[in-house]
């Protein structure tokens, strides 16, 4: 086989990440309640403090100020305006971006698996794939949701961000494929989560313009909502009302991007509070650095404690994602995650194609979307062994390659919940650098069976006749399997004939998908009202609070817990 075809292979295989798209709608919403935070005063009082402006803060923050007045602190910039944000075809720019103002944020795992945490304003929703679908009824019941009302707030969110997608040939021949191999039935469109093949819902539209939970700010009360940008807080302030009380939330230090220090506090009232929404690192370190935490981790960074909590940083959990690269021999459409495989076994399987991807507006580089590895996403060699003279090789090889290259598509496997947990620590005291985080990626032995039935399935996808127009004929899925592992640090694979045991294909190209979560879980650091245990005012509304990421994809009940908790908490306020 020529190398000139193995270039062609691998550029396919660092193509198809661009289509995993983070962006956000196009124009910019005349939010007047949205400042930098340099214009802040230095003292403010509110009747609610709600710490990061994500995927769950902007809905929470948009139903509290139509009742209270509500103060949204996030750390990161507006998505609106900037192309590499808001335009599908720009993804892999924002993620490649290092630079201190950039969207989003790189760190590694501890297990050598690079990931991303987001930075601006919607919060992961403007850095993900765009794939909008609801958690399963059984997830709702566990949780103790009321079910009524998770519907209401599913719709009050789909009514801005989410859209049907339009199948092209390739993820109908995916689709015909995962039904034919026995993934049925088959379920339509529809936003819900349902054993068999359905195509899901998208954030992105017609014109491939972003929709996040930014825009949901457009349902906010003006009067009653102050955005603040670049705005960092630093800890959580706490009292103690009596010799026996409870530590009591009362206001938050924040920094704006002057490193000017402001202070906001709780307006007096009983039932006002602050609402850390920072994400699955983010709120875990908040509440660290505010000192309530493990004690000997607390005293080892010489932070004061409030409450010795040892679950807190507890539970960490990725779902760890594995794809195949298909080389097509015909063009296929280029295309987002829209079909999904919910199998029986606890692995979902999706896919995304793309023959070509264009320059970013902004960059006269290359974009490589969602498994490129400018965006750290390199699974040709293990995860400890993806240091950035790997990730400088890669980048530099694929720079160097014809667009004809882009031809094929990915089919890929996510495993639900996962099992398998990790933890996160401090690593300094600064609350813009990353902490320690470890996930322990197929710790458990039914995380990696899944990854290893999953990844069978998708052979059985490229082998059946629904998807066969899209393969050549010469190509074996022992080979397709060994290529993806190999190429292109080894671009003729030394075993290419011989099997790779599918455990150790499941363990060395491991990737993340961006669905990490714990660190507050429900049960263990919060209550099921997400009250932080142990604490008075202040709770954790987000993903650190999920024991199993929900559905296929998180961000739709992300969203709808934001909605959802606001209208419990005003309720709760208005005593109905």
């Amino acid at each position: 086989m020529s190398l000139g075809w193995w270039r062609l292979v691998y550029a396919a295989f660092a193509g198809f990440l661009l289509f995993h798209g983070f962006s956000t709608s196009e124009n910019a919403p005349n939010y007047s309640f949205m400042h930098n935070a340099t214009s802040a005063p230095f003292l403010s009082y509110y009747d609610y403090i709600v710490v990061g402006g994500g995927t769950a803060g902007c809905p929470l923050a948009a139903t509290l100020s139509h009742r209270a007045n509500v103060l949204l602190l996030e750390r990161g910039g507006s998505p609106y305006g900037d192309p590499n944000i808001t335009k599908l075809v720009n993804f892999g720019a924002s993620l490649s971006d290092l630079s201190p103002w950039s969207p989003s944020q790189r760190f590694i795992s501890t297990d050598g698996v690079i990931n991303s945490r987001a930075r601006v304003l919607g919060g992961g929703s403007c850095l993900n794939a765009g794939f909008y679908t609801r958690a399963s009824p059984e997830y709702i019941r566990q949780a103790g949701w009321d079910g009524r009302l998770v519907n209401q707030s599913y719709e009050w969110v789909e009514k801005l961000v989410a859209f049907e997608p339009h199948l092209g040939h390739w993820q109908s021949a995916v689709r015909n494929g995962l039904l034919e191999v026995g993934v049925v039935p088959f379920n339509g469109f529809t936003f819900d989560h349902i054993n068999g093949t359905k195509v899901g819902g998208t954030i992105f539209d017609e014109q491939g313009n972003r929709h996040t939970a930014a825009d949901l700010l457009e349902y906010a009360n003006p009067r009653g909502l102050t955005v603040l940008l670049y705005a960092t807080v630093q800890k959580i302030l706490f009292r103690f009302r009596g010799r026996r009380s409870r530590p009591e939330a009362y206001g938050v230090i924040f920094r704006d991007g002057s490193g000017i220090e402001h202070r906001a506090y709780l307006k007096y009232g009983f039932k006002n509070e602050i609402i850390i929404s920072s994400g699955a690192l983010g709120s875990p370190q908040l509440l660290m650095l505010s000192g309530v935490g493990p004690v000997a981790h607390l005293r080892s960074h010489n932070i004061p404690v409030v409450l010795d909590q040892p679950l807190v940083g507890q539970g960490m959990c990725d779902n760890p994602m594995n794809a195949v690269f298909v080389p097509s021999p015909i063009p296929v459409e280029v295309s987002l995650i829209e079909v999904v495989g919910i199998t029986h076994f606890g692995s979902y399987i999706e896919a995304a194609s793309g023959e070509t991807f264009s320059a970013s507006v902004t960059t006269t580089s290359r974009n490589y979307g969602m498994f490129s590895p400018k965006i750290g996403q390199l699974s040709t060699v293990p995860p400890k062994q993806r240091t950035p003279e790997a990730i400088a090789r890669a980048v530099e090889y694929l720079d160097n390659l014809d667009q004809a290259a882009l031809q094929g598509g990915f089919i890929l496997e996510k495993i639900m919940g996962p099992i398998s947990t990790g933890h996160l620590e401090l690593q300094t005291r600064n609350p813009d650098d990353n902490p320690s985080v470890t996930f322990n990626y197929f710790q458990h032995p039914l995380d990696l069976q899944r990854c290893v039935q999953g990844i069978q399935t998708i052979g059985k996808i490229v082998e059946s006749e629904s998807f066969s127009k899209f393969r050549y004929d010469y190509m074996s899925w022992p080979g397709l399997v060994n290529m993806t592992e190999h190429s292109p640090i080894n671009l003729l694979p030394r075993h290419y004939n011989s099997s790779i045991p599918l455990e150790t294909f499941c363990r060395d190209t491991v990737m993340t998908i961006w669905h990490y979560h714990g660190g507050c879980q429900v049960s263990r650091v919060v209550d099921p009202d997400y009250k932080v245990l142990g604490v008075e005012a202040l709770r954790v509304i987000d993903g650190s609070t999920f024991n199993y990421s929900p559905g296929t994809n998180p961000q739709a009940t992300v969203m709808m817990l934001g909605r959802y908790m606001g209208v419990k908490i005003l309720r709760e306020r208005l005593g109905n």
